[in-house]
């Protein structure tokens, strides 16, 4: 099965943040500082990331034009509103922003990043399940963390894990042949690295040093993918 591999991943998610929103209730004091603690986890994993960078023009260019676009749509306004339908939906009574926030802080931490998108090419290509089902294990893990605090909105972040890993692994024939391995190798690169910034403006709103409308950013990936395909098209490396 092609996508055994994606739905264990979601499915852990799942788990992860069930057993999460079980310790829920610890105390205010040990939740903020388990809060900021997050943050500071999540600076680090993104500055690692955003260091992988070949050629960080591509991650600059793509966040700025990224943001432009995602600010001219308001996603973030949107993603908040959808946010506070599902929680009309479900009957919970999260704080205003905090299921669009554990939504978009989840998200991005699952997709971002090389694991996902080699797994899910090796699930289509060889039906081999390993890389993948070691990520489920990890981001299961995390899950557990991250609800604990960011909420339930933590959860919905397997739809889009499963959306995005699946449709790779289904075309992962056509992708090995269409795409040059090099250029799909800078695509991961540079969209690592540019994920990696965005996971660090998470990590400052989690400690609450800043505000940045980090979902404004997200076109900022689809910013990516255009920029490598100019880079290989017109022989710019």
């Amino acid at each position: 099965m092609v996508l055994w591999g994606t739905l264990v991943n979601a499915l852990l998610i799942v788990i992860g943040t069930l057993i999460g929103r079980a310790l829920r209730n610890i105390p205010d004091r040990m939740k903020e500082t388990v809060m900021y603690v997050i943050g500071l986890v999540v600076v680090v994993l993104g500055l690692q990331m955003g260091f992988e960078s070949q050629n960080f023009v591509i991650v600059i260019i793509s966040l700025v034009l990224g943001a432009v676009i995602g600010e001219w749509a308001r996603l973030e306004d949107k993603l908040n509103a959808f946010g506070r339908w599902i929680e009309r939906m479900l009957g919970t009574k999260e704080s205003q922003g905090s299921l669009a926030q554990g939504f978009v802080t989840a998200t991005l931490i699952f997709v971002i990043g090389a694991m996902g998108i080699i797994g899910a090419l090796e699930s289509g290509l060889s039906n081999e399940h390993g890389v993948l089902v070691s990520k489920g294990i990890i981001d299961g893990f995390t899950s557990i963390i991250l609800a604990s605090t960011l909420g339930i909105g933590v959860m919905l972040s397997a739809i889009p894990v499963f959306v995005y890993q699946g449709l790779i692994a289904l075309f992962a024939t056509q992708i090995s042949l269409l795409i040059p391995e090099a250029a799909l190798d800078l695509f991961i690169t540079e969209m690592t690295a540019t994920g990696g910034v965005m996971i660090v403006a998470i990590g400052l709103n989690l400690m609450g040093i800043v505000k940045i409308r980090v979902a404004n950013l997200l076109p900022g990936i689809i910013v990516v993918a255009f920029l490598v395909t100019a880079v290989f098209k017109f022989n710019l490396m």
